[in-house]
């Protein structure tokens, strides 16, 4: 079993937004997870954002497929965190994904975007157009980012998130999904009751098209505030799968 966390918007560096719960992940239960590059956020490209929503999704899919060339009965857990989530449902359906964990992300049908899907939002995020093709979070400090996005972290933690916090190719937001990779897989939706980016509303949306549903008392960064309570869901997939 393996674990491949799918991190969200307008932010790079995967790896140090889940390390927390990977450590303790690996701890637990010695499973070894990492988290995948996102070719829009500039994490496969040294210089320049590369592609969109579809160019994420082909690298979920690759990543899948060489983890299934290794291993023909691979099994993985996916972990979608906000845009995340769209990223998996572009990817569609792969044999190698046994459960699909959404963290206050959505499931969206096929002909749904990113930015419609974050357009009935009554107090949106501030995103700004850079003129050349990618957007990023705008009017935000690290102090302001923290308390909109991590307000349960401390603030050496703002610092450090607001430090990865970049631009996105526009056409992860504007790009319709053409399928529904979440369909027919079991999942399960945290629910973050204390979000302050995205709204409970909005989440419990989603969370209605998944398996099942779990709230946890955190912000919009469970991952980060309470690896423990992620973890702790992980275990229980896993003892009742």
């Amino acid at each position: 079993m393996e674990l491949l966390f799918v991190h969200g918007a307008l932010v790079r560096d995967g790896q140090w937004w889940w390390q927390r719960t990977s450590d303790l992940l690996f701890d637990r239960t010695g499973i070894r997870s990492r988290a995948l590059a996102l070719p829009s956020c500039g994490e496969t490209t040294p210089t320049e954002v590369a592609g969109g929503l579809v160019a994420d999704a082909a690298a979920l899919r690759s990543q899948l497929d060489g983890l299934t060339a290794l291993d023909d009965a691979a099994e993985v857990i996916v972990v979608g965190h906000s845009y995340g989530g769209t990223v998996i449902a572009e990817a569609g359906r792969h044999p190698a994904v046994r459960h699909l964990l959404y963290v206050s992300s959505y499931l969206p049908d096929a002909g749904e975007s990113q930015g419609s899907i974050m357009g009935g939002e009554t107090d949106p995020v501030s995103i700004g157009d850079n003129g050349d093709g990618t957007l990023s979070v705008a009017g935000y400090d690290a102090a302001s980012f923290g308390a909109r996005f991590l307000q349960d972290a401390d603030t050496d933690t703002h610092r450090e998130a607001w430090s990865r916090v970049g631009a996105q190719a526009v056409d992860s937001f504007v790009t319709p999904t053409t399928a529904a990779g979440w369909q027919g897989v079991d999942s399960t939706y945290l629910v973050c009751t204390d979000d302050r980016s995205t709204s409970v509303a909005l989440q419990r949306r989603h969370a209605a098209r998944a398996t099942r549903s779990v709230d946890v008392p955190t912000g919009h960064h469970p991952f980060l505030t309470r690896p423990d309570l992620v973890v702790a869901e992980i275990e229980a997939l896993l003892q009742n799968g």
